[in-house]
């Protein structure tokens, strides 16, 4: 069997899953949000960390009443309230891009319909607007509306790279297919919360603290890490 195949790959993953369970405990997030504050949060968060993005988020729904308001408004007004989170000249006129194409195909601002469709048609309308790519797709379909998928940040691409659990060459577009099928559905809001709490607090970018890890005998860039240090 291919070793780097998903089914391969499979009992490791599982493993991954039961020990960062062990270390960190079962993951909570903060309480849902409404599928489309979803959407618009998660466009906010891009290329910046969680605290700005709550910062714009909470100054959007502080400014305008409602996301209709937010559509109608001068893009000035929606640029200044987007600002805490960066790039507010791209994300403010791309949230209203988004905004009134879900009006004029939906008649409503809402995506509470996308819970009863299935999970890949619910991916495929969501990654058809401009800013909407797997990740942020992802994010809505699992934390919004409850669905199986498996959103990869920066974290858990640089940490399923260096345990083996993808292969190495592989762009993130990819790992999101490919990390769903490695890990079963019922695990991925617990692996998707841990690892990425692993990503931030012990295998960081450019130090990881592989010593204190709890998949330090499972992970081969930990071997080579300390191998390398054997050796000079």
């Amino acid at each position: 069997m291919d070793p780097w195949s998903p089914q391969s790959l499979r009992p490791k993953a599982l493993e991954v899953h039961r020990r960062l369970l062990a270390h960190f405990g079962e993951p909570h997030w903060r309480h849902p949000l409404p599928p489309l504050d979803e959407l618009i949060s998660t466009i906010l968060s891009q290329n910046t960390n969680d605290t700005n993005r709550d910062r714009a988020f909470a100054a959007l729904k502080a400014r305008f009443p409602t996301w209709e308001a937010v559509r109608d408004a001068p893009v000035e007004e929606v640029i200044e309230a987007v600002r805490p989170a960066g790039l507010a000249n791209q994300k403010g006129p791309r949230i209203q891009e988004v905004l009134r194409q879900i009006t004029a195909e939906r008649g409503t601002l809402s995506l509470d319909f996308l819970a009863e469709w299935p999970t890949e048609k619910a991916r495929a309308w969501l990654t058809r607007f401009k800013g909407v790519g797997p990740k942020t797709a992802a994010i809505v379909l699992l934390f919004s509306l409850g669905k199986p998928a498996f959103p990869v940040d920066t974290h858990i691409y640089r940490v399923t790279e260096r345990l083996g659990l993808r292969p190495p060459k592989m762009n993130a577009e990819q790992a999101h297919a490919f990390l769903e099928q490695v890990f079963p559905p019922g695990t991925y809001y617990a692996a998707h919360l841990n690892l990425i709490r692993l990503g931030r607090e012990i295998c960081t970018a450019r130090r990881p603290h592989c010593a204190r890890c709890p998949l330090q005998d499972l992970c081969p860039s930990a071997v080579s890490q300390e191998t390398s240090r054997e050796q000079t």
